[in-house]
């Protein structure tokens, strides 16, 4: 009989094996990860608030980088190259400018504000290309401030 009811007790432990490994995941999956350190912007959830999986529960910022979006011409795409090192100016009060050192990480390969139809060369400045700029934040730049660039001779 002690025979018996070994096989019946470890005939338990694989099914209650996997169970356990189950558990595991949804733990890991339940658990929160943050993909940058940084500032949190807005909180979506409050703490034991339910959620659904892929809700964002906060928005978050790494503010001591960040990416400045700009806007060249394609008379100056030709001009630029990723890792190139341009400056960055913001208003600082009166007409005063504070400049910051930035590097380009991001060009786009498509042209935004494009008319239908270019005939001229006059008309090809309206075509522009995105760009993003990492600037290294020394407290000052904050979320959706307007800045300037100025790329630097190579």
């Amino acid at each position: 009989t002690t025979g018996t009811q070994n096989r019946s007790i470890l005939s338990e432990q694989e099914p209650l094996e996997k169970r356990i490994a189950v558990l595991r995941d949804q733990i890991k999956r339940a658990t929160i990860h943050n993909p940058v350190n940084g500032t949190i912007l807005t909180i979506y959830a409050k703490e034991s608030e339910v959620v659904l999986p892929g809700k964002p529960i906060y928005k978050i910022a790494d503010l001591k980088n960040m990416t400045l979006r700009a806007y060249v011409s394609g008379n100056q795409l030709s001009s630029i190259k990723l890792g190139q090192e341009l400056s960055i100016f913001t208003d600082n009060g009166g007409k005063k400018m504070k400049e910051y050192k930035g590097i380009i990480t991001w060009i786009s390969d498509k042209a935004e504000f494009t008319p239908k139809t270019i005939h001229t060369k006059e008309e090809r400045v309206n075509l522009v290309y995105a760009i993003k700029v990492s600037v290294e934040n020394d407290g000052y730049l904050k979320l959706g401030m307007y800045g300037e660039i100025r790329l630097n001779k190579q």
